[in-house]
């Protein structure tokens, strides 16, 4: 038998209310207030942070200048100067000069804060056109053109032109012209009439010395207007030649027998349609597709380009005074 229900049993004869309870008795109201549900052990006390202190928290806060706050060791209250190696300089009513190292341990408005220093904006990387030129904010609209003009023999040329220095030569305000063949370079400068600020660059094909196209050019360097020209040229038989190899899949240019047209040779290795002019233009504009910058261009080119847009534009070059 029950030990306790038997001492019960014993004190009041066994005699118990409809609710279990023995009358005559008066409930511990103490007992009942210490097992109320509010009491310390109502939930998991296992739970995170049941046991955590009640301190205030510091809310972060970053550093400006003229911010006032107060070291909550010391008590020092200043101005914030400035900050630096991971010390900030606060200057009081006085001018009394602190340093405290940034963190947690100051007050604002009697609230704990810790100082930020701030996040500085990650530097943007310059955008480049595909020259490799570094863009100027506003460099893709075009300027006034200036008298001066580059001519690019070839039509493929003039496109490869475009497509690499395309927004440098908008920059600059240099307009190129497209030359049919060089055969007509010394009535094209004729009409143009070169001279101080108006001068004339021209890109020919396959310059190379002793061809007709070199001697071409030699005549006009010549001529009475020869200060103000000057005509620089690829060795490639095609400016084809003149996009890496590796863009089209290629070790390298396929020499190409002589009793066959080039391009069309070409397109034969690159089994590609060439059985009119029709396909050589979609071939060219599917090699030019591949032509990402100009790291994709061979350095004869590069160089020949970027030389003739220094000379057109030599007389618009402002000079320290």
């Amino acid at each position: 038998m029950n030990v306790a229900r038997r001492r019960d049993e014993l004190t009041t004869d066994g005699a118990r209310d409809a609710r279990g309870r023995i009358p005559g008795r008066t409930p511990d109201r103490s007992y009942a207030a210490a097992v109320s549900p509010l009491d310390r052990y109502n939930g998991d006390v296992l739970s995170a942070g049941w046991n955590a202190p009640r301190k205030p928290v510091s809310e972060p806060l970053t550093l400006e200048r003229d911010l006032v706050v107060e070291d909550a060791t010391s008590g020092f209250c200043g101005a914030v100067l400035r900050w630096e190696n991971g010390l900030v300089l606060l200057e009081d009513r006085r001018g009394k000069v602190r340093a405290f190292e940034v963190g947690p341990g100051f007050l604002v408005d009697g609230k704990p804060v810790s100082l930020q220093v701030p996040v500085r904006a990650a530097a943007k990387t310059a955008r480049r056109t595909a020259s490799g030129s570094v863009a100027t904010p506003g460099g893709d609209k075009a300027r006034v053109a200036l008298p001066s003009r580059i001519y690019v023999e070839g039509r493929h040329d003039a496109e490869l032109v475009e497509r690499i220095w395309g927004d440098d030569l908008r920059h600059v305000g240099v307009v190129v012209e497209f030359l049919g063949g060089i055969d007509d370079l010394a009535a094209v400068v004729e009409e143009f009439a070169p001279g101080p600020g108006r001068r004339l660059g021209v890109l020919a094909d396959h310059l190379v010395p002793g061809s007709k196209e070199t001697r071409i050019a030699q005549a006009v360097e010549r001529g009475r207007y020869g200060a103000y020209v000057r005509v620089l040229g690829h060795p490639y038989v095609d400016v084809w030649q003149a996009v890496k190899p590796e863009r089209v899949g290629l070790k390298r240019w396929p020499d190409i027998p002589r009793d066959v047209e080039w391009k069309a040779g070409i397109c034969e290795v690159l089994r590609l349609p060439h059985a009119d002019q029709a396909d050589i233009a979609r071939a060219w504009r599917a090699i030019l597709g591949r032509v990402r910058n100009w790291s994709d261009i061979e350095r004869p080119l590069l160089t020949c380009v970027e030389e003739l847009i220094d000379f057109v534009t030599a007389d618009h070059v402002p000079t320290d005074t």
